[in-house]
């Protein structure tokens, strides 16, 4: 096939331009610098291997067994590290198996008798208690299919997100970091890492930590990248007191704060973005409240870094992707 753009790939695959940079930059998706393009473009090897990564990650591979598999193809090693996933899936339909028979006993129970208490189907069977305290409270969200034909139903149901927490952020003066880059350019050369990078150093240089150890980070597009431009920006905020002064190129602001439904993802996965919105559209209580905070910022949603200023300060520690964590921040307001 003839080469491809970053932009060319996004559409066919469905993926922002976004998780492409970020997986050539995990060494995960190479590409390639053409005298006769303007940008980095994607060979037939390249898409091959993109798909491969799509199958893996529908299939719950990590990005960084996905990095051991491609690093190393050995069948031992690849089998290895399908093995402990399938272990973990078993694990789980064992969970939900038991959930199932409870489930079923409790339905028995309540259409046996016209009348009965709650505590008497919860706690009348002792081998029973014992098997619901045997269950963990982290997030099971797996279901079963059979065959590779399935795959893209099975993974339209594991992205429904069950665990959305909604929260209020408060009223806070930040300094913000804003810098431009190409929607097509080469990894590390972002917008997002040229804003990072520089807040890493404020952060440092004025000694926040100290400062103000309950400091938060947040980041947006400013603007949104887009097929009619070139580039697009990222901004972040990092939270102040409010007498510090900041300095060039930093601006002082103020965030108003506000009602937000919060998903927390691991470093890279970010078309869970797209998940979380599909929770606000079908939720019965709460309507998106984004459409009056400007297209060009992200419609108001933020993508809060977690531990960013005390990672930062942390020089003596070396902070893996896998251990990044981010929330993402979709603003909300309650239905009339």
């Amino acid at each position: 096939m003839e080469l491809a753009t970053i932009g060319q790939v996004s559409r066919m695959f469905g993926i922002s331009t976004r998780m492409l940079r970020y997986y050539e930059q995990i060494g995960l998706l190479p590409s390639l610098k053409k005298d006769a393009y303007a940008y980095r473009v994607y060979d037939a090897q390249s898409i091959s291997r993109l798909q491969q990564i799509i199958i893996l990650r529908k299939l719950r591979i990590s990005l960084k067994q996905i990095k051991m598999i491609f690093e190393n193809a050995d069948t031992k090693n690849m089998t290895d590290i399908f093995m402990q996933n399938v272990s973990e899936i078993e694990n789980e339909i064992t969970a939900l198996s038991t959930m199932r028979a409870i489930l079923n006993n409790f339905i028995n129970e309540l259409q046996s008798k016209s009348q009965i208490s709650l505590d008497t189907v919860l706690f009348s069977d002792e081998v029973m208690l014992n098997a619901v305290n045997s269950l963990s409270l982290t997030k099971i969200n797996f279901k079963e299919e059979k065959s590779m034909n399935d795959l893209s139903k099975a993974s339209e149901a594991l992205s429904r997100l069950t665990d959305v927490r909604v929260l209020h952020l408060p009223p806070c003066t930040v300094a913000a970091s804003h810098c431009f880059g190409k929607a097509n350019g080469e990894a590390g050369d972002g917008p997002e890492s040229k804003a990072g990078n520089r807040l890493m150093e404020f952060v440092l240089k004025s000694n926040l930590y100290q400062v103000k150890p309950d400091a938060r980070v947040f980041g947006f597009n400013h603007p949104n990248p887009s097929r009619d431009r070139d580039d697009y920006g990222y901004e972040f905020w990092v939270a102040i007191p409010d007498d510090m002064e900041v300095p060039e190129p930093f601006r002082k602001k103020h965030f108003q704060g506000g009602l937000y439904a919060a998903h927390m993802i691991q470093m890279g996965n970010f078309h869970e973005w797209e998940w979380l919105a599909k929770w606000v559209r079908e939720n019965q209580q709460y309507d998106a409240d984004y459409s009056h905070k400007g297209e060009e910022i992200m419609g108001g949603c933020l993508e809060e870094h977690l531990n960013f200023v005390y990672n930062a300060c942390e020089s003596n520690v070396k902070w893996s992707d896998s251990e990044i964590q981010l929330d993402l921040l979709l603003p909300i307001k309650l239905k009339k």
